[in-house]
């Protein structure tokens, strides 16, 4: 027995220390165990500051002043309408031509300048139209078949979306002499008679009003407050005119009608490309000093067909129910072919 003692002690130091050495091992893990953020977030508790020293830069934001190049736009206040025409006719007949026949040329011109300024509430439109036509046939002078002058200048301040207030001057005539070939006296061998020329007549008219424009293509005014003066330069005419002259008195150059005027215009595209357009003004006269039987009324249209770039078709017609000119109604019409051109196209 005594000789195990040795061994038996060597036994109880071993185990002793297995377990001195498991229980240390115990306290690490203990002590490695992770700490879960969901716990520390719940009850407010901070975890162990980091020992080691953490530098922070202070960043700084420096303001920088970039030049920037604006572009130089300029807004346009002004839309523009440009219409021309110009159509050439002739017929030429050799003496033995078995249908018979007259040489015979023709020319005529249309152009119309239209444009309107519109800015804030300020409205200002002036449109100018001149026709001109004339033949020549054989064994006959040359003779107008068409003459027209117009100007016509509106400025307008907005009342509301559609409607605007007006005040307007408008100059209408002809330009070139204009003589009666159907009068006996030329029947018989004599000159014709000569029945106008520029300024007789004349008109010009002042007009206030209000006016309804609820598009770019439709326009009416109604001028309560119109002035219309009339002018017979030449005092000699009303004796080829069946002693008519334009209400002037006789061997007067001037008179002045206060009256009621009503004018609408219609100046739109009929199709898509812009290819066919018409432009019809409708004015209606109502003299406030004279009986209710001269009121006149005044149709003038145009149409222009856009075959190609610059050829095309126009055709213009008037009517007049003036009985201050003549008892009856007038109308007059003309259809051309040529170079017709119309910005914008």
């Amino acid at each position: 027995m005594s000789r195990n003692v040795p061994g038996y002690l060597l036994l109880v130091l071993l185990m002793t220390a297995m377990s001195a050495a498991a229980q240390k091992a115990d306290s690490l893990k203990k002590d490695s165990v992770k700490i879960d953020t969901a716990i520390l977030n719940r009850y407010h508790i901070e975890p162990k500051k980091n020992s080691l020293p953490v530098r922070t830069r202070v960043i700084q934001i420096d303001r920088e002043n970039i030049p920037v190049n604006l572009l130089d736009y300029k807004m346009n206040y002004w839309r523009k309408w440009i219409t021309l025409s110009i159509n050439f006719n002739q017929s030429a007949f050799s003496n033995n031509f078995a249908a018979g026949g007259a040489n015979a040329i023709a020319v005529n011109g249309f152009f119309e300048y239209k444009s309107e300024y519109h800015k804030g509430s300020f409205d200002y439109v002036p449109d100018l139209v001149f026709r001109y036509a004339k033949s020549k046939n054989k064994g006959q002078g040359p003779r107008k078949t068409d003459d027209y002058l117009f100007f016509d200048n509106k400025v307008a301040t907005q009342l509301s979306k559609s409607w605007f207030f007006f005040g307007s001057l408008t100059f209408q005539s002809q330009f070139d002499k204009g003589y009666n070939y159907d009068a006996p006296d030329y029947l018989s061998g004599l000159k014709p008679a000569l029945i106008s020329r520029f300024l007789a007549p004349g008109y010009l008219t002042e007009s206030l009003g209000f006016e309804y424009k609820p598009n770019n293509w439709y326009d009416l005014r109604i001028g309560t407050g119109t002035a219309r003066q009339t002018f017979m330069i030449d005092t000699t005419v009303y004796h080829n005119n069946g002693g008519n002259n334009n209400n002037v008195p006789i061997h007067k150059t001037f008179h002045n009608d206060l009256a009621f005027q009503l004018v609408t215009t219609v100046i739109k595209p009929l199709d898509k490309k812009n290819k066919i357009n018409i432009n019809v003004r409708y004015q209606l006269f109502v003299p406030y000093q004279e009986n209710i039987k001269f009121t006149s009324h005044r149709i003038d249209g145009t149409l222009t067909a856009q075959v190609t770039r610059l050829f095309g078709v126009s055709f213009n017609s008037t009517f007049i129910y003036d009985k201050s000119q003549k008892p009856g109604p007038q109308g007059s019409e003309g259809l051309g072919m040529g170079i017709n051109y119309r910005f914008p196209n």
